[in-house]
């Protein structure tokens, strides 16, 4: 199950951060209130996105995973320990961070009546989530590197 789970969670971090992009890019044309559309589509693919991904994560998180359930048996020892402080606070405090202002971001402009408002409601929020969950991802080459795509 822990093998399943965290490969589908390997994987739909790139369907995650592509539409996050996805919507800063779209974001980034709208001109007229017309162009929200494309940037509305973009953004509820990147919240089905990392909604997924938060779901798999808690559950690699709470359940699964070997390194949090090391972490969680001595919280003191895993703060000194930087791959298990990384596994067990930074990345999930990212990622989290990320998912609620993409939420925040989402909702603001969905509210926001001129389209320069649109536009910068979800670049601030969707640029900050894209640069949390491009810090927080174990990128290879670093301590708590993992493969880009796992097989």
């Amino acid at each position: 199950m822990y093998s399943a789970v965290l490969l589908a969670h390997s994987w739909i971090r790139w369907i995650a951060l592509i539409a996050a992009v996805g919507t800063i890019l779209a974001a980034l044309r709208i001109r007229v209130p017309a162009d929200r559309a494309g940037a509305d589509r973009w953004s509820l693919f990147a919240m089905a996105a990392l909604d997924l991904q938060m779901l798999l994560g808690l559950l690699l998180y709470l359940a699964l995973s070997p390194f949090t359930t090391e972490a969680m048996q001595n919280m003191s020892a895993a703060m000194k320990n930087p791959q298990l402080r990384f596994w067990a606070v930074e990345h999930l405090t990212m990622m989290i961070v990320a998912i609620v202002l993409a939420h925040v971001g989402r909702v603001l402009a969905r509210k926001a009546a001129t389209p320069s408002s649109i536009k910068m409601r979800l670049l601030i929020c969707f640029g900050l989530a894209t640069i949390l969950i491009i810090a927080g991802i174990p990128w290879p080459g670093f301590a708590n590197g993992r493969p880009l795509f796992r097989l």
